[in-house]
């Protein structure tokens, strides 16, 4: 058994027009493996983030289910945590505060110094130790999601979920944050649940990349295995002879998936894509580290 299953997870939601239901996705189907990195691209509507909060325990299937670590995902729960693209901190308390917070529901049992302890080793991870005291307001976009990243691992869950976490962060300085995310990640190995829009940080971060078709209906059309073996950095990526291969290969599939009036399989009105993933592989060299 795998870590993490998705299994044939379907959703409906109610339409807009008062009546009926509309499927936003149907029968996901992924086997995660512990430690491992695992990022969702698609085009909007296709229920990324509806995805990411089933496995979060914040929405519920129609069909199908979440195993985690060989139990089902009936609720929200401190195995999982979610970092969001809004930041979501608490205005009123200090970046320490913040991530005190978590820490506090996560080890009821510790005491004020270990907690304290805990936090400022995560504080200065994220490199806020001369910021631990001001509150959000006093902070950048990008110091907010380092607050929230720090909050998130402090408590090490079992599954990290990252909602686009970079996406309200200008250019530079998202550059900056995902490489003190591979770090963290490194240190840490949690399995990782990403949604992203973007090609480039995906094949950075992750193991493997699932394409998603075009709702309503969507499906996993392809699962992207990232042969470009770690560590990486944003710097050396682009050397190797695979970046290129399946950057171009992901950006032909959303550009394909991106044409007005297709049908609900992402494909051509009037043909079907196989309910089954396809394993997309651009030969890992066996003699290169991962």
């Amino acid at each position: 058994m795998s870590y993490l299953e998705i299994d044939h997870v379907t959703k409906y939601f109610p339409a807009t027009s008062g009546t009926g239901e509309v499927c936003i996705f149907k029968d996901v189907t992924i086997k995660i493996e512990k430690g491992e990195f695992v990022t969702t691209i698609g085009h909007s509507g296709c229920g990324k983030s509806t995805l990411l909060n089933i496995i979060a325990g914040l929405e519920t299937a129609t069909e199908g289910g979440i195993l985690l670590n060989g139990r089902e995902v009936v609720g929200p729960g401190l195995d999982r945590m979610v970092v969001f693209q809004n930041f979501s901190l608490m205005p009123w308390m200090t970046v320490f505060a913040n991530i005190r917070l978590a820490v506090r529901a996560a080890y009821p049992d510790w005491d004020r110094q270990k907690i304290a302890a805990h936090v400022h080793k995560y504080i200065d991870l994220v490199g806020l130790k001369d910021a631990e005291d001001k509150r959000p307001t006093a902070l950048s976009g990008g110091m907010k999601q380092r607050v929230g990243l720090a909050r998130a691992f402090s408590i090490e869950p079992k599954v990290l979920l990252l909602d686009e976490p970079f996406a309200q962060i200008d250019a530079l300085t998202r550059g900056v944050i995902q490489e003190e995310l591979i770090q963290m990640w490194n240190t840490s190995r949690n399995t990782v649940f990403m949604v992203t829009h973007d090609v480039d940080e995906a094949i950075l971060l992750s193991d493997r990349i699932m394409l998603m078709t075009n709702g309503p209906s969507a499906r996993i059309a392809e699962i992207v295995d990232v042969t470009v073996p770690r560590p990486r950095s944003r710097e050396t990526i682009i050397e190797h002879p695979h970046y290129y291969k399946i950057r171009n290969h992901i950006i032909h599939f959303l550009v394909r998936h991106a044409t007005h009036g297709t049908g609900g399989d992402g494909g051509p009105p009037g043909q079907s894509v196989s309910a089954a993933p396809v394993e997309v592989n651009f030969e890992r060299d066996s003699s290169m580290p991962r």
